[in-house]
């Protein structure tokens, strides 16, 4: 069994004839069906593509050394791929048939990976209400958390994390705009990475922000999501940097803690593994946001959601919703099934606010600049920021919300910036995973490749295996 073997140990012993590509798409569906289907029902992936295994087998009859070859791959379900729904979690796009492959999937598959399906997601990406239930669509219903079932798998990339997390595959796709690549990965166990806003392909993914969203890669280990993350980004640079040895020079971020008391003492341990290791740690202040900050983030995605989602829906081939207007009537309509459990008041902010204006424009350049001014005030000397970003997965709650008062702030300014952040696991609270939190200067991939890797080093936890308690 391979479930829970890396990506790149995988690669080698399918190129070296040790394994198929066949087998590996085969063994991840028997995983997906005993565990997320059935069994455990962890209920992380949406949709199958039905010619998975036998594009395995078209991949085994001749090898070309590519990077992915023969490795299957989950990709989440605002992603689209010929073979797969792309539904966003919505039912008002089911149905509407992907006639082509995305950029991001081209690139996947000439990589030679193998689309094995497509992951649950929180639906639309988060963005509908903020009593939303991270984890649950009207489309693929409520993921769980591998590690105790009734926990949240966090969100929006939640089927993402989880299906990693469980071993279904060893890698996988997410999307973040604010937190949604980190938070999953930080709940479930896994390391994820957002990279800079621009640098994969986002043409044919259902979009919340053009100046936030980011497709990214989660798998259990750095050099794993490394390996993704340079075909993704068509760089190849990327997993040669864990082999830099360089000292490295952390800034600890304590405004960056969540106040959870176990998680923020999970991470003095953790400082203390990372100076063992040789890491020097400098303490970095950086004053926390005023609300203005967050009410213009808020502001800015609205604006950003009536455009660039009503351009998308427009642009999509087949008859369905063409603008969020049709999306809020489908809701309502449907109401018994896309509005059992919470509303959609930021559907309906947006269309109050409408198009970009000369009010976004100064909204967006003064948060903009805040952010800017956060990150280069907190980079300077150091190669990399530290925190935590979120407490513990909690109960899901469908109807309640999400319980996000031990959020740290410590994806915003990154978010905002468009610049890269990653998570990675850093210990244990009650059972359940927690994450350190990792940011790195703008467009500087290779530095947070390369420190998120020494830090998985230092804390030395391995492949995290979870307990699947019900």
């Amino acid at each position: 069994m391979t479930q829970f073997t890396s990506a790149v140990d995988l690669s080698e012993q399918f190129q070296a004839g040790l394994v198929s590509s066949a087998e590996l798409v085969a063994e991840s569906l028997q995983r997906i069906s005993d565990i997320d289907q059935d069994g455990y029902e962890l209920n992380s992936v949406l949709a199958l593509n039905a010619s998975a295994l036998q594009d395995g087998k078209k991949v085994d009859q001749g090898k070309s050394g590519r990077r992915l070859e023969g490795l299957p791959i989950l990709i989440k379900d605002n992603i689209e791929a010929i073979g797969l729904p792309a539904t966003a979690g919505s039912l008002a796009l089911a149905g509407r048939t992907v006639i082509a492959d995305s950029p991001l999937v081209a690139r996947l598959k000439n990589a030679g990976a193998i689309i094995v399906g497509s992951t649950n997601l929180s639906e639309w990406a988060n963005i509908r209400s903020t009593n939303s239930t991270s984890g649950w669509s009207a489309v693929g219903g409520l993921t769980a958390n591998p590690w105790i079932h009734g926990h949240s798998a966090g969100g929006s990339s939640s089927g993402s994390g989880a299906a990693i997390a469980a071993g279904l595959v060893s890698l996988a796709v997410g999307s973040e705009t604010d937190g949604s690549i980190v938070c999953p990965a930080a709940l479930n166990g896994c390391v994820g990475i957002k990279p800079t806003v621009g640098s994969v392909p986002r043409g044919g993914m259902v979009p919340i922000s053009s100046s936030q969203d980011s497709p990214g890669p989660m798998s259990r280990s750095v050099a794993d999501v490394a390996m993704l993350l340079e075909v993704m980004m068509d760089r190849s640079d990327l997993l040669s940097s864990l082999l830099d040895k360089t000292p490295i020079r952390l800034g600890v971020v304590r405004e960056w803690l969540t106040h959870h008391t176990e998680t923020d003492s999970v991470f003095e341990a953790a400082l203390a593994s990372l100076q063992k290791a040789g890491i020097e740690l400098v303490e970095v202040s950086l004053d926390p946001p005023a609300d203005d900050v967050s009410n213009d983030e808020f502001l800015v995605l609205k604006y950003e959601l009536f455009d660039d989602l009503g351009k998308y829906l427009d642009n999509r081939h087949g008859e369905g919703v063409r603008s969020l207007a049709e999306v809020v009537r489908f809701n309502v309509l449907n109401d018994e099934f896309e509005l059992k459990y919470f509303q959609q008041e930021i559907f309906d902010e947006a269309l109050l606010l409408g198009s970009r204006n000369s009010e976004y424009q100064i909204i967006r350049e003064r948060n903009l600049a805040w952010a800017q001014r956060m990150l280069s005030e907190g980079v300077k000397g150091v190669d990399a920021l530290i925190g935590t970003a979120y407490a513990p997965a909690w109960i899901s709650n469908l109807g309640g919300g999400d319980e996000y008062k031990t959020r740290s702030w410590a994806t915003m300014a990154p978010s905002i910036a468009g610049t890269p952040i990653g998570s990675l696991p850093m210990g244990f609270v009650d059972g359940l995973p927690v994450g350190i939190t990792v940011a790195a200067g703008a467009r500087d991939e290779l530095n947070l490749v390369r420190v998120m890797a020494r830090i998985e080093g230092a804390f030395a936890l391995g492949v995290l295996n979870p307990t699947f308690r019900k």
